[in-house]
Order: C-alpha cells, then structure tokens, then sequence
C-alpha cells in the first residue's frame, strides 16, 4: 500500500507575510498537517491488518480516524495550493463569472464566506464547493472537517478556521485572520480546479 506524503508548500515558510506569518505556517505545516498524514496512513494500515485477520471488531474506530485523518489531509493540501504571495483582489476568468452567477456578486460571496468562516462553532473550515448535482457553487463550513459536507462536491477554495491556523499571530481575532486571508486568495489554483472538473 501506498503511503501518503506531506506535500511540498508552494512557496517559502515566511512567502505570505506579513497577512500570515512564518511561525505559524512551519507549525501548521510541519506539525499539524503532518500528524493527518501519519494518521491516515495509520488508519489505512490498521484497516488492512483488519481485512486480512477477518477481525473488523475495532471497525468503527478505524473509519472514523480514516475520515478525520484523511479530510485533514485533503482540506489541509487545499489550503495551502489556495493561498499565494501573489494572490488576492477579486477573482478573474471562470471563477469570477461563477461567483457572480451563484453569488450575485463578488462582494456578496466575500460577505457570506467570511460570515460562514467565522461562525463554525470550535474548529473547523469554511469551504467554496461546485456541486455537479446542482450545477452551481456552494459555500459550506465543516465542522470538525469530515461532518456537515453535500456528497459529491469538489472543493475548490478553502480557509482553515481551527485555531491552530492563526492563534500564534491573531490569538482569538478569528474575523481578522479571515479578513488578512483574502489577501493570499490563489484564484489561478480556484480557476485550474473548475478547468478539471470541466465547469
């Protein structure tokens, strides 16, 4: 079995100051993103051991560190890709018609995210998704990461609002991490995402 990998960031540790600081991206990398790594591949091995035993009696345990592990490590990958030194302003190409068609505006999609971001209760995330089923963008918040999601979205755009994300540098100033966020906004990476699943 393949193991997962912690991936490269995309640009330098301190590349997104001054709105995200190098501290916290070395931590929330080198640790926190990490640890759902090693998780995940821990789960997946001990799923394994459990099929080839035929004991399944630690199953539920097993699939739910499966599912917390392994959204921490997609949404976690997400983050980073969405963010850019040379990010922010307001969206360009597919993306900035899509907001506009689903959202009204880009300003009415800003205002409903950010809300969205800062009223996860505890940790959690707040994620723009397409829909295929619906043909349309979504925002939606996940608490705990792997709860409250719409089976068969893709997420294309995301803010990590669990504390570990921004506590070093905004201490308990969720809205003003949210705020200095939307200056790293990567929207290439958010157009490059609709342009694969051929939106």
């Amino acid at each position: 079995m393949a193991l997962h990998q912690l991936p490269e960031l995309p640009y330098a540790y301190g590349a997104l100051e001054p709105y995200y600081d190098e501290q916290t991206v070395r931590l929330h990398h080198d640790v926190h993103h990490k640890a759902y790594v090693d998780g995940l591949n821990n789960a997946e091995a001990k799923l394994a051991e459990a099929r080839e035993k035929g004991d399944f009696a630690l199953i539920k345990h097993w699939e739910r560190e499966l599912a917390f592990h392994g959204s921490g490590h997609i949404l976690h990958t997400l983050f980073w890709q969405n963010m850019s030194p040379d990010g922010g302003g307001p969206p360009v190409g597919k993306v900035a018609k899509e907001i506009d068609r689903c959202f009204g505006s880009f300003e009415s999609f800003k205002k409903q995210f950010s809300a969205a971001a800062v009223a996860v209760e505890g940790s959690g995330w707040a994620v723009l998704c397409y829909n295929p089923g619906f043909q349309k963008l979504e925002i939606l918040t996940a608490e705990k990461h792997q709860n409250l999601t719409q089976w068969g979205v893709v997420p294309l755009l995301t803010v990590d609002v669990w504390e570990h994300a921004y506590y070093l540098k905004y201490q308990n100033r969720r809205a003003a991490y949210v705020e200095n966020w939307w200056n790293l906004v990567n929207w290439e990476d958010v157009n490059a995402r609709l342009d694969t699943i051929g939106v």
